[in-house]
């Protein structure tokens, strides 16, 4: 009879590398070869200099036992199913550029980010076989500290270093449904957890205050309140042209408008509907392929001017551009529209992405009762 033993080997970097000794040989029905020797891709410290290298050592063991174990019931059954060393020895990173280039426009960015953040702790080379469990936590622990793409000084927020994470999960997954990696690592890898969110928005005091106010750029002024009221994003308002905007008619006969349009970010075809005072408020129709909105660009121009603006209307919160899309959805949450309403007209394709809007007005609704201030000189009730 076959018998599997769990043995290990001095190897570089005072490691112990990990294997199953298989004796007799038996016959791999892939390759047709005999097969002595079966290694794991775990390691051990070689000599102990701290607790958590012993108890990773500890950990690491059981794992290997409980592979061992498989494997001698495996044998038993004739299930053979040997690892090829030559899938273990292809390039990660060139995998998971693969997958990412299967996705959707508007997941893609984020795949990409996180390819370009793999390469980044790797130095450009991953190859299968260093996927270990160890080594995923590593690369964990880094992107919850990696500096922003586009601002080097500071690191990245907890929410995006969640989503690439998750991102790099996803494909430990799928190579373990594809066979090239023994077993699904993304099951032994600690979640990171939500970042707390607070999203600014105005409220309707403010934002008729800033319909008062002048602004240095009026373009930018049309613009935002225009966002207040549809809940566009800016890259959208920039591009929209007068034909997307389509005239219909209700129930009653009234004059109706639409917006029919691809959203930049999603690739996603979106109706949204305008209101009467929206469509008033972009003026008087252009041709069809006139952009609405034309002159309007991002720069830091634009939002020197955007933060004059906001502080002569005599608001003190840090507003951005994008806290315009916040507004309208915060704006529809406290005039009674349902969460999965709202999710529709901001364009959303998880309902999740909507509810951060809830947890913001509870916040500030908590801010809001905690200002009743009592004075209970006397002893309470």
């Amino acid at each position: 009879m076959t018998k599997v033993k769990l043995r290990n080997k001095l190897i570089s970097r005072g490691r112990r590398s990990l294997f199953l000794d298989i004796y007799p040989p038996i016959v791999d029905p892939n390759t047709h070869k005999k097969v002595r020797w079966d290694y794991l891709d775990l390691y051990l410290w070689d000599k102990c200099k701290t607790q958590d290298q012993k108890d990773y050592n500890k950990q690491t063991e059981a794992l290997a036992e409980t592979l061992r174990a498989r494997r001698q019931i495996d044998i038993q059954n004739k299930n053979y199913g040997f690892r090829c060393t030559d899938e273990l020895d292809k390039d990660f990173l060139e995998y998971f550029k693969g997958l990412s280039e299967k996705r959707l426009e508007g997941n893609k960015g984020g795949w990409d980010c996180a390819l370009y953040y793999l390469k980044l702790f790797s130095n450009g080379e991953i190859r299968f076989r260093d996927l270990t469990t160890k080594y995923c936590n590593e690369f964990r622990e880094f992107i919850l500290k990696a500096p922003r793409i586009r601002s080097p000084r500071r690191t990245i927020v907890q929410n995006s270093a969640q989503g690439y994470f998750n991102k790099f999960k996803a494909a430990l997954r799928q190579a373990y449904k594809d066979g090239i990696l023994k077993q699904d690592i993304s099951l032994q890898l600690e979640r990171i957890k939500d970042g707390d969110t607070q999203r600014n928005f105005l409220n309707i005091e403010e934002v008729n205050a800033l319909i008062k106010t002048e602004c240095g750029i009026p373009i930018l002024k049309k613009a935002a309140i225009f966002s207040v009221m549809t809940g566009m994003r800016f890259s959208d308002i920039k591009k929209l042209v007068w034909g997307e905007i389509q005239k219909g008619e209700d129930e009653e006969g009234n004059d109706v408008y639409s917006i029919h349009f691809t959203q930049k970010k999603t690739k996603g075809s979106q109706v949204l509907p305008l209101s009467q005072q929206a469509y008033e408020w972009i003026g008087k129709r252009g041709e069809d392929n006139d952009k609405i909105f034309d002159g309007l660009y991002y720069s830091a121009f634009i939002n020197f001017h955007l933060k004059r603006w906001i502080l002569d209307a005599g608001i003190t919160k840090n507003i951005t551009f994008h806290c315009c899309r916040h507004s309208a959805a915060t704006l529809l949450l406290t005039n009674g529209v349902d969460i999965f309403t709202i999710s529709k007209i901001l364009g959303h394709r998880d309902i999740k992405t909507t509810m951060i809007y809830v947890k913001s007005l509870d916040a500030d609704k908590r801010k809001a009762v905690n200002k009743i201030k009592l004075n209970f000189s006397t002893s309470l009730p």
